[in-house]
């Protein structure tokens, strides 16, 4: 029944972001994305990370949605735009770099299919606890923390300048 479950949410999530990303829509695509989160969540359940489960609720598909939301009703990107596509050397790039994802993903599952199950599970019995979290991201990952950290302090930054010169130019 378990497997059932995984098999069902993992593929809520798989549709979530894929339709997310081809969403035209960007409010359509925020809430796939609080689809996707919302599945993500049921997964770390079924991991039994319970604490992980509720930070990815409250956190992930609470606040990040609704903060997602607000910007871009603010920015009112939610109206289509009728520009041409000016990045457009960028999709074949990132459909590369998402071929590049699904082999490395593949590859990880397929390395570890031959470890056993018990062995697994005596290696990470207490890995989703709270404490072991705060051990691994202010000890092992300090520094990426620090640096996800001043990334998004710059998008934000960006945002505001994006925002404030559409503001002094607008468009005729």
């Amino acid at each position: 029944m378990e497997f059932v479950v995984f098999v069902i949410t993992a593929l809520v999530a798989i549709i979530g972001a894929v339709a997310m990303l081809l969403s035209r829509n960007a409010v359509h695509s925020a809430l796939f994305m609080l689809l996707n989160f919302s599945s993500i969540a049921v997964l770390y359940l079924l991991l039994n990370a319970p604490f992980l489960f509720a930070v990815q609720l409250i956190v992930y598909a609470g606040a990040i949605i609704v903060l997602f939301l607000f910007v871009v009703m603010l920015l009112g990107a939610e109206r289509a735009e009728d520009e041409q596509d000016r990045l457009g050397w960028q999709r074949p790039l990132a459909l590369l770099m998402a071929a590049l994802l699904l082999g490395e993903a593949l590859y990880v599952f397929f390395a570890r299919a031959n470890t056993s199950l018990a062995d697994a599970a005596n290696q990470v019995a207490d890995f989703a606890t709270p404490v072991k979290i705060g051990e691994a991201l202010f000890s092992t990952y300090l520094l990426p923390f620090e640096i996800t950290s001043v990334i998004l302090l710059a998008a934000l930054v960006g945002v505001v300048v994006l925002h404030q010169h559409q503001v002094e130019n607008p468009k005729p």
